[in-house]
């Protein structure tokens, strides 16, 4: 007998998406909108098959020349706003660290991936934790600066420390000098910046959440100290050494489109 014909159609992976440093696609009617300020981003190489089962369904490790990596990254998330409202000044804005990897669909679709989402404010935290099951943590966090008006030769420091749920006591304490404006970014600062999207779980599917912003201003940092223990507490293992990338950027404005089909599902 011949075989049962197929009731699905099977979704065949195509290449990864060009790495632009502008949006692919403009957001004319947001989600969310945000401002994301004072940025730092510290990234370590990983083997991409350490990190392949903590990826959402439908989503591999996105490399680049066979590596993956592992960002943490911290900044003042600010006017938190709901589709075209006014963001919010005071509980819409607050410090923020999260641990990330990066992901790409079958669809080609580049994204990011967060492990772990610190924030000071306690209701966003909970809005992310129960509405987009999104891994957010409440955390007791500052940003201190000094200098920022030159921009380069400045100082940026931000705190972490864990209250709920935990690991309780698990944080950050992160110090970078900013140094020159970046002209031209490398072929891995694109990679590491240039994300226009983000895999995760929201409403009980696998989903890619868009996003549009500005191109990055950034700058290349010196980090003055570095002792975190989030990236482990995330599920990954301890970053060992300098990290292979130290960025600054004074900020964007970003907005975030509605969720885009379930990645990598096959459709009927």
């Amino acid at each position: 007998m011949p075989p049962p014909e197929e009731s699905r159609t099977a979704v065949v992976p195509v290449p990864p998406a060009p790495i632009t440093v502008d949006a692919p696609v403009a957001i004319a009617r947001p989600l969310l909108t945000q401002s994301w300020l004072d940025l730092t981003f510290l990234h370590w190489a990983v083997d991409p098959a350490d990190v392949a089962g903590l990826l959402p369904a439908g989503t591999v490790p996105d490399t680049l020349g066979g590596v993956t990596y592992v960002g943490l990254v911290a900044f003042r998330m600010h006017k938190v706003g709901w589709l075209r409202l006014p963001g919010v000044p005071y509980l819409g804005s607050f410090p923020e660290t999260n641990v990330r990897l990066y992901s790409v669909d079958r669809h080609g679709r580049r994204g990011v991936v967060f492990r772990s989402l610190d924030a000071s404010r306690l209701l966003p935290v909970v809005v992310g934790r129960a509405g987009f099951r999104m891994p957010y943590v409440w955390s007791r966090m500052s940003i201190e600066t000094e200098g920022l008006g030159d921009v380069e030769g400045a100082t940026v420091g931000y705190t972490s420390r864990r209250r709920w749920p935990g690991p309780r006591g698990a944080g950050s304490r992160i110090t970078v000098r900013v140094g020159e404006r970046i002209d031209e970014p490398t072929e891995l600062e694109h990679f590491l910046t240039a994300r226009w999207g983000m895999h995760g779980a929201f409403f009980g599917r696998s989903m890619f959440l868009p996003n549009a912003h500005p191109r990055w201003p950034l700058h290349r940092a010196e980090l003055i100290e570095c002792e975190e223990d989030l990236v482990a507490a995330a599920g990954l293992p301890a970053p060992v050494g300098e990290p292979v990338s130290v960025l600054y950027s004074p900020g964007v404005p970003a907005r975030f489109g509605r969720p885009a089909r379930p990645a990598g599902i096959p459709t009927p």
